[in-house]
């Protein structure tokens, strides 16, 4: 089947609202590309209208080289997976697998084959026989995803498929799907999430997805270390974004004079500096920030120290603290100057472009390390 996802300028519209705007997006073959948003962000309408299950009001829609536009889902080549399984209960777990097969009209003698296939690539094959209520969550879910890659798609569209298992499922799964991509090389995969972690461990690339617009896209480290809006900064991952005025050598905070790069930045204008928790330590060190502890989370490993700098916050997550220090103490804390990223003044998080490759590239040599 045809491999690769090609989003051409496309848009969405219910009732008169937009709620895809001008995707212009590609995955190739053999990529996963993640979706990451909030709620209401479009990346779910982004995934169903490849799937052909909305009409676009503009724009088109490619596998491979065909124009699927007009086409309906199951001419499409596809296989999905959605948030609530979709198993046929009254069937038994081969019967669910089979299902796509049957509907292409697939030979009786191939359709036993590749069902064993699909079920032992999953795990599932010594459950065969049993009907989806005997089966847990993740066991559940196996069995929609070896049905999906039962009939071979070239696509393989996945929509928040790890949302309903708990915190240990939900980890065995990832662990699951990053093998499956690994054995399947040639299929691309579209992945919907608003989970950074799904996003950070399975994805090639990652497309930010916020108010119905494209706002960021690159590969898990480019957006991690070197993010292009306050937005794409905050969401994946977490960050300490600090308001700050340009200056010829660094930047103003709160009245404290920072060291830190100033890529493409006019002096005297305001921008936003991004430095990421793990990256700020406690005590004297370059770019010290003094201020008053109002809260320390323990978080088993590390804790979580809020400092208020200037009437704003900032986040350090440190080691685990013998003694961590106490609320209304008065701390210093510090990063280094190439852990900061200094985000694109003018650009606006609501209608960002995403930065070209080389650009991506400059950045993260220039101004990051690793972390």
């Amino acid at each position: 089947m045809s491999s690769g996802i090609r989003f051409d300028r496309v848009s969405v519209a219910y009732g008169g609202t937009k709620v895809l705007d001008s995707l212009d997006l590609s995955v190739g073959p053999g990529e996963v590309m993640a979706l990451l948003g909030p709620s209401g962000s479009g990346k779910t309408t982004a995934l169903r209208a490849v799937a052909g299950f909305v009409r676009p009001a503009a724009g088109r829609v490619f596998i491979g080289d065909r124009d699927v536009t007009g086409l309906p889902p199951h001419r499409r080549g596809i296989g999905m997976v959605v948030q609530q399984y979709a198993l046929f209960p009254h069937l038994r777990v081969e019967a669910n697998v089979a299902f796509g097969l049957k509907a292409q009209k697939a030979p009786r003698g191939e359709i036993r084959g590749r069902v064993a296939q699909a079920l032992e690539m999953t795990g599932m094959a010594a459950y065969a026989r049993r009907y989806p209520r005997e089966l847990s969550g993740g066991q559940q879910q196996r069995v929609a995803i070896a049905r999906a890659l039962a009939i071979r798609p070239g696509v393989l569209l996945l929509d928040e498929p790890l949302s309903a298992l708990d915190a240990r499922l939900r980890s065995g799964m990832l662990a699951e799907l990053a093998r499956l991509h690994r054995e399947l090389p040639d299929v691309s995969i579209l992945y919907v999430t608003h989970d950074q972690v799904e996003a950070l461990t399975l994805a090639d690339r990652i497309a930010v997805m916020d108010k119905a617009r494209l706002q960021d896209v690159g590969t898990p480290q480019e957006l991690y270390r070197a993010p292009r809006t306050a937005f794409t900064a905050s969401f994946v991952g977490n960050a300490n974004l600090l308001p700050v005025t340009v200056r010829a050598d660094g930047v103003d905070f709160a009245g404290t004079a920072l060291k830190v790069p100033t890529v493409d930045s006019a002096r005297g204008a305001t921008a936003t500096l991004c430095v990421r928790p793990h990256l700020v330590g406690l005590g004297a060190g370059p770019n010290a920030l003094t201020g008053t502890v109002t809260e320390v989370q323990w978080r088993g490993a590390t804790h979580r120290v809020h400092v208020e700098v200037g009437g704003h916050r900032v986040k350090a997550d440190l080691r685990e603290l013998r003694q961590p220090p106490a609320l209304g103490d008065e701390v210093t804390v510090h990063f280094a100057p190439e852990d900061a990223v200094l985000l694109h003044a003018g650009v606006s998080d609501e209608r960002a472009a995403p930065a070209t490759a080389g650009e991506r590239a400059r950045v993260a040599e220039g101004v990051t390390r690793d972390g």
